[in-house]
């Protein structure tokens, strides 16, 4: 009994490691979009993502035939989600009349606007599929991300961020 529930064990660290393996990059990188930290250091970003992976891990066995990327994903986003909301600790926005700091564009965003943004643009969600996995109803969600999309056109346009332009002022 004692071999067979080693044996079972062991079976789930290896499928648990080539999952965590393949998908910790990108994941990594959705964590560090959230935190809007720079990519050289992410140690929030990886706080929740080190978070996300254990309690999938500790799941692992009940996820049966349900895509464990899914499954994480939410997991990083609903503790993003109670860390920004829950605490009301949100990265400060960058002033309307300086550019972005190193966080880049994203940095200027509030926590929701930035949730729903890279749910949406970055991990592909629908509108739908973020509202329900974030709790919010659909127009809510709609216009969280119509906001933040607002703000990133408006920051890109001021201060050239967008494909590395210089300012609109110093372009001829």
């Amino acid at each position: 009994m004692r071999e067979l529930r080693a044996a079972t064990d062991r079976r789930r660290a290896r499928e648990f490691e080539v999952y965590a393996a393949g998908a910790a990059g990108r994941l990594l990188h959705t964590a560090a979009l959230l935190t809007a930290e720079p990519p050289t250091a992410t140690p929030r970003a990886q706080r929740l993502l080190v978070a996300a992976l254990a309690r999938t891990y500790a799941e692992w066995d009940r996820l049966h035939d349900a895509d464990p990327y899914d499954h994480t994903r939410r997991e990083l986003a609903l503790r993003f989600a109670d860390e920004a909301w829950r605490v009301r600790r949100t990265v400060p926005r960058a002033s309307s009349g300086s550019a972005p700091e190193e966080g880049g564009l994203l940095r200027g965003l509030g926590a929701r606007e930035r949730l729903v943004l890279v749910l949406r643009l970055y991990e592909g969600l629908t509108e739908e599929q973020t509202a329900s996995l974030l709790g919010l109803p659909e127009d809510r969600a709609r216009a969280l991300c119509a906001r933040a999309m607002t703000t990133l056109r408006r920051t890109a346009a001021r201060d050239g961020s967008a494909a590395g332009l210089p300012p609109r002022e110093a372009r001829p």
